[in-house]
């Protein structure tokens, strides 16, 4: 079994695995503006990212599994299907992933790209460090001519990393200048972003690719109500367990003091603006306290703080908004119930 001492320290000109967490060490200060920010204003919010420390990663790849939850196993099936045509698109690549968590998916595109004749180079990017290296080394073993440069940090600070310099060329992860790039976003994670936020997000991923690049996107389709709520409500609880880890996070990150036995899990499908949402509902009238921040708020019973949304989208709607940002669709996979997409697209030359 390959050791992470024994990858990183190997005397090999290129290591077959390097770790960088993203920016300098002022850059990755957490000074939590978004959480004073998000928790001061009406109604409370507070940002996604919160929920993945190492204990967050965990608890989502169990959602994963749940038989509720249905995003991953049909974004996995529709990706067996479609990993071999997806190599015969692009060629050899750069793969660059956002968000790679365990990178489970992304071994059928290792699998697909392997069988071409040509170097074998995979950038995960994760904000957990600790799933990042254990799931690298995973692949590591499992596939002998591949190289990792593993990433810590957000999919916003990668975007950033990856956007080169003010002349607009990316940065390249590997030597190599003439591989292409095939930036993933599998997950439907998108959805996340409110169509502001979207619209930073594509042009951040245009900038990140040159032209002839590629971006594969896994994204949730919209269908009824009955299908999505449960998803997001297991009978097991981890959906629930996985939302409160993020007030669990936020105590640890800034000394808070959030009783966690004083919330509840609740997430709903907003019908009129076709996403889900998960709140956190207060049950009782509290004060909350985050010491490091030198925050204190008050919370009414039955007040909520927004966690999270996930948007199911049109798909020919999407196609057209990416359009927008020079990433031409060239091909889109989905399931036979029409739950779940995947969608490549290629950076186009700006006009």
């Amino acid at each position: 079994m390959t050791t992470f001492y024994e990858v990183v320290n190997q005397s090999q000109p290129q290591p077959r695995f390097q770790y960088i967490p993203l920016g300098t060490p002022d850059q990755t200060v957490d000074h939590g503006e978004d959480v004073i920010q998000g928790l001061s204003q009406v109604p409370k919010t507070l940002p996604c990212r919160y929920f993945y420390d190492d204990q967050g990663s965990l608890l989502f790849e169990q959602i994963c599994t749940l038989p509720e939850y249905y995003p991953t196993r049909t974004e996995r099936r529709i990706l067996t299907t479609a990993a071999a045509e997806i190599a015969e698109f692009t060629g050899g690549c750069e793969l660059v992933e956002l968000g790679s968590g365990s990178s489970s998916k992304t071994r059928l595109l290792l699998d697909a790209y392997s069988q071409l004749a040509a170097p074998l180079h995979y950038c995960p990017i994760d904000v957990s460090g600790g799933m990042l290296k254990t799931s690298a080394l995973e692949l590591l073993d499992q596939y002998p001519q591949l190289h990792i440069c593993g990433r810590v940090g957000t999919y916003e600070q990668a975007l950033v990393n990856l956007s080169g310099d003010s002349l607009g060329e990316p940065t390249r992860v590997i030597s190599d200048p003439d591989l292409p790039r095939l930036l993933i976003f599998l997950g439907s994670t998108i959805g996340n972003l409110d169509a502001v936020t979207l619209q930073k997000f594509l042009l951040q991923v245009q900038q990140a690719l040159r032209p002839g690049d590629y971006f594969l996107l896994g994204v949730d389709l919209q269908k009824s109500i009955e299908i999505l709520e449960p998803a997001y409500n297991d009978a097991q609880g981890i959906t629930a367990a996985f939302n409160l880890n993020c007030l669990r996070h936020l105590n640890w990150r800034f000394n808070g003091n959030f009783d966690l036995s004083q919330f509840a899990h609740w997430a709903f499908y907003n019908t009129a603006a076709n996403q889900i949402e998960m709140h956190l509902r207060s049950l009782v009238s509290q004060t909350v306290t985050l010491q490091t921040l030198n925050f204190r708020g008050a919370l009414a019973a039955a007040e909520t703080i927004q966690t999270e949304i996930s948007r199911k989208f049109d798909l020919p709607t999407l196609k057209t908004e990416l359009q927008a940002y020079q990433l031409q669709p060239l091909h889109s996979w989905t399931d036979p119930q029409h739950w779940f997409a995947l969608l490549l697209c290629q950076r186009s030359i700006s006009a």
